[in-house]
């Protein structure tokens, strides 16, 4: 096992992206117009639920229960919620906040799964799960619709993250890619589809077999 996956880059985009997550859980408590205390634990949960999954997974420590910076950055990040206007955090600038924290997420769940010598399919569904299972349980907790059941893109711009982070590792020794390159790459490739999905609404085609006749 690597024991220096942590390098400066994935610390970035680990922080990043709980913030980001954080935030994103707190705009929802604050939507429901909850208390100060609800709002950091929808922060928390959050920010660190799709790692935790992860890290149960893998058999790794979980990130976040030895960490000093972690659950301080989700509290701070909803007393920024706190104190400003919530219309700051409507529209699309929510959808775009969670989509740079989703490519993080997956980037380093992939990554670090990897370090702990997981297979490369495993590895991609690894930083999926680091991505999509915080949104996941901001949504139950919130009792929304959760966002995998939209209508734009939002595994497959996980999916091309995490497959790009591992692909790109695997690939690296053969073509002298630095690993920062191939994590900065797969940040942008996973955003950039989000993004692009937000933006023109992009999605799949849906499962029609069975569906009731046109009348």
């Amino acid at each position: 096992m690597n024991e220096t996956i942590l390098t400066p880059i994935l610390d970035i985009l680990d922080i990043v992206g709980i913030a980001l997550f954080a935030l994103s859980g707190a705009v929802i408590a604050a939507n429901m117009r909850q208390t100060y205390v609800t709002m950091a634990f929808f922060a928390i949960v959050t920010g660190v639920g799709g790692g935790t999954i992860r890290d149960l997974l893998i058999s790794a420590p979980v990130f976040w229960i030895n960490d000093m910076v972690v659950a301080p950055v989700c509290l701070l990040m909803a007393l920024i919620v706190w104190y400003t206007p919530v219309k700051w955090w409507r529209d699309k600038i929510f959808d775009y906040l969670d989509a740079a924290g989703l490519s993080a997420f997956c980037v380093i769940g992939s990554a670090k799964a990897l370090a702990y010598d997981v297979a490369p399919v495993p590895a991609i569904l690894m930083g999926i799960i680091t991505g999509v299972i915080g949104g996941i349980l901001r949504d139950v907790v919130a009792g929304r619709q959760t966002i995998l059941l939209g209508d734009e893109l939002y595994i497959t711009p996980a999916a091309l993250a995490s497959a790009f982070t591992v692909g790109g590792m695997f690939a690296a020794p053969f073509f002298g890619i630095a690993d920062g390159a191939i994590w900065t790459g797969a940040f942008v490739a996973g955003f950039s589809l989000r993004c692009s999905a937000i933006y023109f609404e992009l999605s799949l085609p849906t499962y029609a077999e069975g569906a009731p006749p046109e009348e």
